[in-house]
């Protein structure tokens, strides 16, 4: 009798001791399966693609000049993504000082027919601070104006991203130097990009405030 009851009790304690094991069990492989459904479906569901903050500053224009721009129209950025360089800068009404002193260098052909340039494009402001006798000067004589003009020009598209340190080789065979970063840049360390990155048909356009002064 004793030894029956003995054994009845050695049974109990067998399945109590067994039973946690058992959930444990029952809840790692639930758990697994779980994770294991998670990483399956993580693995079939690709993740949305969204663009880095740099890629979609290279998108589009930047800068608190470009709000002077117009909104449609041949100046609009629109617009002038559709024209060569020089025609497009002639519908823009911020660079007619520009415009003027590149057709009295003759310029105008030989900017709307390079391929892939970038150019920075002072604003009238920027021609506003040379002193009026030193500028029409500069404008009366076709060889400095077309020496200061060609300095302008870069004979490669530059994204904002080549501006943050960077040192070009330009048209008229000197260097200019850029840097800066996110949506502020500056050239030779002297002229701040106000509107930059601005597509035309053949170019990209980075508006200045200063003009550039070849050595």
């Amino acid at each position: 009798m004793n030894t029956l009851r003995f054994r009845r009790a050695a049974v109990a304690v067998t399945a109590a001791a067994a039973l946690p094991l058992a959930l444990t069990a029952c809840s790692d492989d639930s758990s697994d399966s779980a994770s294991d459904s998670g990483s399956s479906t993580a693995a079939s569901t690709p993740k949305e693609s969204t663009p880095s903050a740099d890629t979609a500053m290279t998108d589009k224009p930047f800068g608190p000049g470009c709000a002077t721009v117009p909104k449609d129209g041949a100046g609009s950025f629109d617009g002038m993504a559709k024209d060569p360089v020089a025609t497009a800068a002639s519908n823009n009404p911020a660079l007619s000082t520009l415009v003027t002193a590149v057709k009295k260098a003759g310029l105008v052909d030989t900017l709307n027919n390079a391929e892939n340039i970038t150019v920075f494009a002072p604003t009238n402001d920027a021609f506003a601070k040379i002193p009026k006798a030193d500028l029409d000067k500069v404008l009366a004589d076709k060889a400095t104006l077309t020496k200061i003009l060609t300095y302008h020009v870069v004979g490669q598209k530059l994204t904002p991203k080549q501006l943050e340190n960077g040192s070009y080789d330009t048209l008229q065979k000197g260097k200019l130097t850029t840097s800066g970063s996110g949506e502020s840049y500056k050239v030779n360390d002297t002229s701040n990009v106000v509107c930059g990155n601005v597509p035309t048909a053949n170019a990209t356009v980075y508006i200045v405030d200063t003009v550039l002064m070849p050595k």
